[in-house]
């Protein structure tokens, strides 16, 4: 029986695996398709792809996609440097690819290349849909670089300067935290979850950082959400049948568990988180266009935000 082989680009395989992680981890697939803004057809594609590449994995029972290797974590970063880096280290121990890479230098041709790997892994696709999705990752990796014509040699960067990179990632990751458990304050920080408030916020700071105003409000609006999940659970409200940042507060207030000022606050963060994420605006007729400058201010609006649920779940009054 023929061995599956899924196509999808480099870009779209990095989109919808840093979507996993960003969705806490356990996404089904049309969360994952919303947040990484692709349609659901190349959805699938790329998270077949990216699991077969080991970065997420498939559960079955459930219909869902989470982290399938640690690395998948470092996705969530604006630096295409590190995500080459990750995709670079998956795809050296990729079956298919490395068949691929060994017929491309016995033959020169990235054609006979690909029907040789078709043929030798009985692979179910065609052998220009296996060379374009294998050269596609190859190259966004930097595992093949690209000569003149249709020619590619092999990068013979060196697996410990690859890790270098992926080391500069973490420290950043880490920096990132500390400076939103410092904007948090002690006590928020040590109540709220890491994986799901405080990692997200990280992740909006670092795209705020590197002018990427969608992707930041994205993130940390994803960590509102899972707030104020945390929070309802904590103060013992009913969210059933509230979706999203400004469902959620609404029915907060109803049950008397949020304060006007802090709803208003946190109403901010829904709207803008809205027009990040819901596309075209029947208002203006248009998608709303994320600024740099409103990405690096949401993350601190939402920092401000948490520490003042949390003063006033301890009996204060913060704005």
């Amino acid at each position: 029986m023929p061995r599956p082989f899924f196509q999808a680009t480099a870009e779209q395989v990095i989109s919808a695996s840093e979507a996993v992680v960003a969705l806490n981890g356990e996404s089904a697939i049309n969360a994952v398709s919303e947040f990484a803004d692709l349609p659901i057809a190349l959805t699938e594609k790329a998270l077949n792809l990216s699991s077969d590449l080991g970065l997420t994995k498939f559960d079955a029972v459930s219909g869902k996609y989470s982290i399938g290797n640690p690395l998948c974590k470092l996705l969530r970063t604006p630096q295409d440097k590190e995500k080459a880096a990750v995709l670079r280290v998956m795809i050296e121990s990729f079956e298919p690819f490395l068949v691929f890479r060994e017929e491309l230098e016995a033959t020169g041709d990235t054609a006979a290349a690909a029907a040789r790997t078709k043929t030798r892994l009985d692979l179910d696709s065609h052998r220009e849909e296996i060379k374009d999705t294998l050269l596609s990752l190859a190259t966004f990796s930097g595992a093949l670089i690209a000569g003149h014509g249709s020619a590619y040699t092999r990068d013979l960067l060196g697996v410990s300067a690859l890790l270098d990179e992926l080391a500069l990632g973490s420290r950043d990751i880490a920096e990132a935290i500390h400076t939103v458990r410092q904007e948090l304050g002690e006590e928020a920080a040590n109540l709220i979850s890491h994986d799901q408030v405080i990692n997200p916020l990280s992740a909006s700071l670092r795209y705020a950082a590197g002018g990427n105003g969608r992707e930041a409000v994205l993130h940390a609006g994803n960590a509102v959400d899972s707030f104020l999940d945390w929070f309802a659970q904590d103060c013992s409200a009913n969210l059933t049948g509230a979706t999203g940042v400004n469902g959620k507060l609404d029915k907060l207030q109803q049950q008397g568990k949020i304060p006007k000022k802090l709803l208003n606050i946190g109403k901010y963060l829904g709207h803008v988180r809205n027009a990040a994420d819901h596309g075209n605006d029947a208002d203006v007729g248009a998608p709303w266009q994320i600024t740099g400058a409103t990405g690096r201010n949401y993350i601190f609006v939402v920092t401000t935000f948490v520490k003042c649920m949390i003063a006033y779940r301890a009996g204060r009054h913060e704005v």
